[in-house]
């Protein structure tokens, strides 16, 4: 177990010194996932709950539930964060190169890494709420985790950590908050407000009540 700063600081030193040797173009793509990839979960999230208004209830449930899910992950691993003090490694790893983001401030703790644990939610909240989505989320998120490396402001343990609590508490939340909020939806859709209706969606219409009246009678 004491091996394993060292390690995490060779493993951080080895994947600082590769990024820089990577071609410019290929650098600022990882600034730019690092800090605004997170939006396409965001994307996922609203394409989920759109789909999802025309179909059952608990298949709603799941999608409203993704990123509540994926917000209980962030606040467990900025409690986490809060309670274990670690300088980040752009300061605290002697002989480093310099970060291709800026080094946050120092109270900005490292571990464990807030956008992994958000990305670990995300893709596990979203994979149980849609079917096949796991092979999009999953990497997503594993790409995440290594950006957050990749451009010098984390440890691999605090991406680590954060990708595995993430999940974790996501897959927690959305098994218990299911049917809570597959009551919820069921309500809603009994709703008069239209503006409810319409947030929640009209769910699955039955083969019957779609036909004109004439045709469940027959023609006389």
């Amino acid at each position: 177990m004491d091996n394993l700063p060292q390690l995490s600081d060779g493993l951080y030193l080895d994947i600082s010194e590769f990024a820089h040797t990577t071609p410019h173009w290929f650098q600022k793509i990882a600034e730019v996932w690092t800090e605004l990839g997170l939006l396409l979960f965001g994307v996922l999230f609203v394409a989920g709950w759109w789909r999802t208004r025309r179909r059952s209830p608990d298949a709603m449930a799941l999608a409203l539930l993704a990123p509540l899910a994926t917000a209980f992950g962030y606040v467990v691993s900025e409690g986490l964060k809060s309670l274990v003090d670690e300088e980040r490694p752009c300061r605290a790893v002697a002989g480093a190169p310099v970060s291709l983001v800026a080094c946050p401030p120092h109270g900005d703790w490292s571990f464990p890494s807030n956008h992994s644990a958000i990305a670990g939610a995300a893709a596990v909240a979203l994979a149980l709420s849609w079917r096949g989505m796991v092979w999009l989320t999953a990497p997503m998120a594993l790409l995440m985790a290594f950006s957050r490396v990749f451009v010098g402001v984390h440890y691999p343990h605090d991406v680590t950590v954060g990708l595995l609590a993430g999940g974790a508490v996501a897959f927690v939340a959305v098994k218990a908050g299911r049917r809570p909020l597959l009551a919820l939806v069921g309500t809603a859709r009994s709703s008069r407000n239209g503006a409810v209706v319409w947030c929640v969606g009209s769910g699955v219409r039955s083969h019957a009540s779609a036909r004109p009246v004439g045709a469940r009678h027959g023609a006389r």
